[in-house]
């Protein structure tokens, strides 16, 4: 079973590759763009910013970006999951090539997330992919980060976010919000892994979704095989980026109240339920 069986997107993958309309904000590094599986694909930079291309493709924020990228993006029949090619990826670049670090989660301040969270509503995201981490930031620095989901909810703009891989019961500003979608990941089996965190507002509002094994794009034209919460994320923000394409009129508090319907039972634990795209397409659809 392949993560994206697990998850239950043929399905819906089968109905549509995406709209150009249905922008998906992804605040991470940058991405190899050039990339045989990217190259034909509507990725776009945010207007007046540049270094959305990776300068350095061995860099931990360019492996990060492009692996994240090729999930949401590569073309179909790739290697990697390739969920929404025809949507715009609106790739906002915050992480440094120069920085040393893991690939597996980058982290910013919660100053820095904010802005880049207005950054992307301004350039008319729809649903933003937050695979990262926040570093312990001031009180000033997470009231921003509040307000600026707070705007998000306002606008109808959908947030979805890595849980974390630090193994943690508990929460935080991004995960405790009422408007985003937490991301916990889980191994082939649907089993949550040891390192996601997990927490009573993530087994409310959040979702489960492959972090295992992933096998997506590497920076170099090679594969890569990954897991953690940061590769999880995007599963359900392609999936909300499907079941939007196929129902573009509807709002983003209608397309955001079909994923927590759909997946209403199990709602009782720290522990969020398994994603299944298909069940919140057809609760959308219904509706």
């Amino acid at each position: 079973m392949t993560p994206r069986d697990l998850v239950n997107l043929p399905q819906l993958m089968s109905l549509t590759s995406g709209r150009s309309e249905i922008v998906v904000g992804m605040v991470d590094g940058p991405v190899a763009a050039d990339h045989p599986d990217l190259a034909q694909t509507n990725i776009q930079e945010l207007p007046g910013k540049t270094g959305t291309a990776c300068a350095q493709t061995s860099s931990a924020a360019c492996v990060h970006g492009t692996f994240v990228a090729g999930i949401l993006s590569a073309k179909r029949g790739s290697t990697a999951p390739a969920i929404c090619p025809d949507c715009t990826l609106l790739v906002n670049p915050m992480f440094s090539e120069t920085a040393t670090g893991s690939a597996d989660q980058p982290s910013s301040t919660a100053e820095e997330l904010a802005s880049a969270i207005l950054e992307c509503i301004d350039a008319g995201a729809r649903v933003l992919n937050l695979s990262l981490a926040v570093a312990r930031s001031p009180s000033k620095g997470e009231r921003a980060l509040k307000l600026a989901l707070d705007h998000a909810a306002r606008r109808g703009v959908i947030i979805v976010a890595a849980a974390g891989n630090q193994g943690t019961v508990g929460g935080t500003t991004i995960t405790s919000h009422p408007w985003v979608i937490a991301v916990a990941a889980c191994d082939a089996n649907g089993k949550p892994v040891n390192a996601s965190n997990l927490g009573a507002s993530i087994g409310l509002r959040g979702l489960r979704a492959p972090g295992e094994g992933v096998t997506s794009l590497g920076a170099d034209g090679q594969t890569l095989t990954l897991g953690g919460t940061s590769v999880a994320a995007p599963f359900v923000t392609g999936a909300v980026a499907l079941v939007w394409s196929q129902l573009p009129a509807a709002t983003g508090a209608q397309i955001r109240l079909a994923f927590h319907r759909a997946h209403a039972r199990g709602r009782g634990s720290v522990t969020p339920p398994l994603l299944d795209a298909w069940a919140a397409y057809q609760y959308a659809a219904m509706r």
